[in-house]
């Protein structure tokens, strides 16, 4: 089958690493599934993966790809949900120490065929097509969980996300808007707070810029570079939920000012089967869908990844199978 996968990494030049071609097609142990990929869409991840974090050389070549839509061997419609927990786990998968991503120890969904286990097929909502569907497990089913299980804050609070533009950003905003709360954006870029307004977004101001006043939450995926203006930007009591770093992990703390204003700092990562059953029937009943930067053929993957890595983007790119 042809596929879109990491044949070496370097973490100067990743897609030194990336190839197309064909590969054997997946064999489907008990309790797993065949899905037939109509569409499948690109995250960071997969660039880290090329880079060989979470990727080490004895696992490779490996397909890339965490998300995908398609069609199982019964005729369903089906999404398919990234997070691949243990056996035996019970509870929420993203706290299974030993759960993995696909494309990280199981072949991704950059092919003709994805197997997974069968308990991580959801159905896609009829109002949803496969490439918006496909666009919703990774990036949107994390802003899903950081805004509506992990912040704790209710429709009506202004929450500030840092870095317009991003697919978790974007979903963060979109979701938000839709569900009454204020959202805010910073970006470094002119054009992707415009885009950002289009999408649902309040305001939209430069990065580190002052704000006319202090918000409830903040929505954290860039890191360093942002930690600050974070932490300063937040009412006492008011709370930073972070799922990534891509600036860098090792900001100044300023524990002064999160123990003085009693701020929280809330870790989120990825999310639930469940939650992304809710996700997509969110999207359904309110009209929300992705914000798509293109579509590409997957034997046109390379664009894709050149556009990412060049941090060309707003919104996903999404991979199409006939």
């Amino acid at each position: 089958m042809f596929a879109v996968f990491a044949s070496g990494s370097s973490n100067d030049d990743p897609l030194t690493g990336l190839s197309l071609g064909e590969r054997p097609s997946p064999e489907v142990p008990d309790g797993w599934a065949r899905v037939r990929l109509r569409a499948a869409s690109l995250n960071h991840h997969d660039l880290w993966s090329l880079r060989g974090v979470g990727l080490p050389a004895d696992r490779l070549p490996m397909i890339l790809g965490c998300d995908g839509a398609g069609v199982d061997d019964d005729g369903n419609e089906v999404v398919v949900h990234a997070v691949i927990s243990s056996p035996d786990w019970s509870g929420d998968e993203t706290l299974d120490p030993k759960r993995s991503l696909l494309s990280e120890r199981h072949q991704g969904t950059f092919a003709d065929e994805v197997v997974v286990p069968r308990r991580n097929l959801v159905p896609k909502p009829a109002e949803l097509s496969f490439e918006e569907a496909a666009c919703l497990p990774t990036a949107w089913l994390t802003a899903y969980r950081m805004l509506f299980t992990r912040s704790d804050l209710a429709p009506g609070s202004t929450v500030l996300v840092q870095g317009a533009g991003g697919g978790v950003a974007t979903a963060l905003v979109a979701l938000g808007s839709a569900a009454g709360y204020r959202m805010w954006v910073t970006s470094r870029e002119e054009a992707k707070g415009a885009r950002a307004l289009e999408l649902g977004a309040d305001r939209a101001f430069a990065s580190g810029e002052r704000l006319p006043e202090r918000v409830d939450g903040v929505m954290e995926t860039v890191g360093q570079a942002t930690w600050s203006h974070s932490v300063k930007a937040l009412k006492p009591g008011g709370v930073i939920v972070t799922c990534g770093a891509t600036s860098g992990d090792a900001p100044p703390a300023e524990l002064t000012r999160v123990f003085f204003l009693q701020l929280r700092v809330v870790g989120s990562t990825m999310g639930t089967r469940d939650e992304l059953d809710r996700l997509m029937r969110f999207c359904a009943v309110t009209g929300v869908r992705p914000q798509v930067d293109r579509v590409l053929p997957l034997e046109r993957a390379r664009e894709g990844f050149e556009r990412m890595l060049d941090a060309d983007l707003f919104g996903k790119v999404v991979f199409t199978r006939p």
